[in-house]
């Protein structure tokens, strides 16, 4: 994402950490009813290049990379041996080349990681976060439904993970509501004027609450080799981030193992709480004592005021139905639905 381009959106009033533009509550409130459009200064870019980046690729992710189509896109983990989780990223093809996005605190290690692998592979890895500047649409039961719309290009019937694209760029539908769009350079500040309005500019507290929300999980740096895939729901159809029929990969005897042997102990649910806390912050229940039973997974502000959280817990917990956060005596979190079935 280039300098220019935040400067010129710190000058509209978005604030130094990109939280916001000024009126949090309000923003978080147009995340739930309406359109809005947030740049998403938080998250990094690599880019693979050359002959063997698909085969690369597939075989150190989660998900099946060789079978992502030109007009598709496909979530997918980085683990260590161990199965625990580096990082996630979504990944799409941009021409023979892939785009991984990951946030950027994750960038530098994860490009330094990924480039051990290379040994004799036709594959360069580099750092595109600053080739391209990345937004956040969505259009919660209003219009218009969808970035091209707003952009005045032709609106694309996509299904889920869909690529079209744009004048200037890409979009990428992440689901009913939320979409990515992936600008170039000189097309940046066009369409963001062209977004902004019909949607409202957010920062990143509304577009958080968004991914909680939607179930959505992420990896930052707190929770590197916190959890096993399936601990983040990622082996759901809806969260769709690992494929049990692509081959080997680092961690794949222990994710498979997890699937086909095991039982899943924790799963990812969203919850509200009053008060802020940290990703990776430890969880406890009356039946596990002094021990934890899981971690926070992200945290944002909530449009019906106070916090909403992804938390990782051990599904007995949930089931008795008292979970505190840091300590037995820390907040109780209230538990809130999915927008799917983790059954």
């Amino acid at each position: 994402m280039t300098q220019e381009w935040i400067s010129t959106l710190v000058s509209q009033g978005l604030t130094e950490d990109g939280s916001s533009f000024g009126n949090a509550s309000d923003e978080l409130i147009a995340a739930r009813d309406g359109a809005v459009a947030a740049p998403l200064i938080d998250q990094g870019l690599i880019r693979a290049s050359g002959a063997d980046a698909a085969v690369f690729l597939h075989n150190l992710l989660t998900n099946d990379i060789k079978g992502i189509a030109p007009d598709g896109a496909r979530f997918a983990g980085f683990c260590t041996p161990k199965g625990r989780l580096l990082a996630l990223f979504l990944v799409w093809r941009e021409g023979d080349d892939f785009l991984l996005m990951l946030p950027r605190e994750l960038l530098s290690s994860m490009l330094k990681k990924l480039s051990m692998y290379v040994l004799r592979s036709k594959v360069k890895l580099s750092d595109a976060t600053r080739e391209r500047a990345l937004v956040g649409f969505s259009a919660a039961n209003t219009t218009p439904s969808a970035p091209t719309d707003a952009l005045g290009e032709p609106t694309a019937t996509l299904p889920r993970f869909g690529v079209a694209a744009l004048k200037g760029g890409q979009a990428i539908r992440l689901d009913d509501a939320r979409w990515l769009l992936v600008l170039e350079a000189d097309a940046i500040d066009s369409c963001w004027r062209q977004l902004a309005p019909p949607a409202r500019p957010v920062g990143l507290a509304a577009w958080h609450w968004l991914e909680i929300a939607a179930g959505q999980p992420s990896v930052v740096a707190a929770t590197q080799e916190a959890f096993v895939p399936q601990m983040l729901n990622m082996e759901l159809p809806a969260v769709a981030g690992v494929s049990f029929s692509k081959g080997c990969y680092p961690g794949q005897e222990i994710v498979a193992r997890t699937q086909y042997l095991g039982k899943v102990k924790r799963r990812t649910y969203r919850a509200a709480l009053a008060s802020p806390v940290a990703p990776g912050t430890s969880v406890y229940a009356p039946e596990t004592g002094d021990q934890h039973c899981g971690a926070v997974v992200s945290v944002a502000p909530s449009p019906a005021g106070g916090f909403e959280c992804l938390v990782c817990v051990q599904i007995g917990a949930v089931e008795a139905g008292e979970v505190h956060v840091d300590s037995l005596d820390g907040e109780r979190l209230e538990f809130l639905p999915l927008p799917y079935s983790i059954d």
